[in-house]
């Protein structure tokens, strides 16, 4: 198994969010995976609509560029900014509904998680029953969580100042995928390693050492995550395919 982990690639680990397309479908795991789905679809519905109608709606109001008259340059400038400060905004938005969907619903992903190692290895992490799993797992994974929110946070500021500035910003929302990438990876390889004891710090130390296993797999999860609709059924899916990433590259 540690051969196998240390072949894992970018390219290897973009295949997982398929596995775990095809493990949520499992007659077994099905009935695990109803709750995590309402809460994502929930989330995003209404926080989304509303949010996203506010952005849209501020940037159509921008009146700093009409003290300069119809220049045609300045029109330009002031699309590009425009497409610029909204990707980042979008994705940055996109990521902060993600993780607040799981933070509402990591005690259901864990067990999510628990049940899929179990369907794949025929073994358990833990010996508690369902409903004793889920209770005895809400203050390890909201800590968790929280950690992940506070890290988003702390990167969050200088993304988004970069997403102001001439020339840089036009690598910003480049820049801001790829955070974004490496934070679902964080997110979701936290609810299998989290089931083990492992705390964020520890899962992040692991990425930081598989960081191309860890893009792979975070940059179809970033790409799904951003797309309207295909959004709301993404947290089970990436539950499901970071734990089998776990257990096949990992363990």
């Amino acid at each position: 198994m540690n051969a196998m982990a240390k072949s894992t690639g970018f390219f290897e680990a973009t295949s997982y969010l398929g596995r775990g397309w095809k493990l949520v479908r499992e007659p077994g795991l099905r009935r695990f995976v109803v709750v995590p789905l309402l809460i994502n679809v929930l989330v995003f519905a209404i926080l989304g609509w509303f949010l996203f109608s506010a952005l849209f709606g501020w940037m159509a109001d921008w009146t700093f560029f009409e003290r300069f008259g119809d220049v045609w340059i300045v029109e330009k400038l002031q699309q590009i900014l425009q497409f610029v400060v909204g990707a980042v905004l979008s994705i940055v938005l996109a990521y902060a509904f993600t993780l607040l969907a799981n933070l509402i619903g990591a005690p259901f992903n864990s067990l999510l998680a628990e049940r899929v190692e179990q369907h794949m290895t025929g073994k358990s992490p833990t010996t508690d029953p369902s409903m004793m799993f889920l209770i005895k797992s809400i203050p390890k994974t909201l800590r968790s969580e929280i950690s992940k929110l506070l890290y988003l946070a702390l990167w969050s500021i200088p993304l988004l100042i970069f997403g102001f500035i001439p020339i840089i910003n036009i690598v910003a929302p480049v820049l801001v995928f790829a955070f974004g990438a490496w934070m679902f990876a964080l997110e979701y390889i936290d609810y299998p390693m989290g089931n083990h004891g492992k705390f964020f710090k520890e899962v992040k130390g692991a990425m930081q050492q598989k960081r191309k296993m860890a893009l792979g797999f975070g940059f179809m999860v970033a790409v799904f995550s951003v797309i309207p609709v295909l959004n709301l059924f993404i947290m089970p899916i990436a539950v499901a395919g970071a734990t089998a990433l776990y257990v096949e590259r990992m363990r």
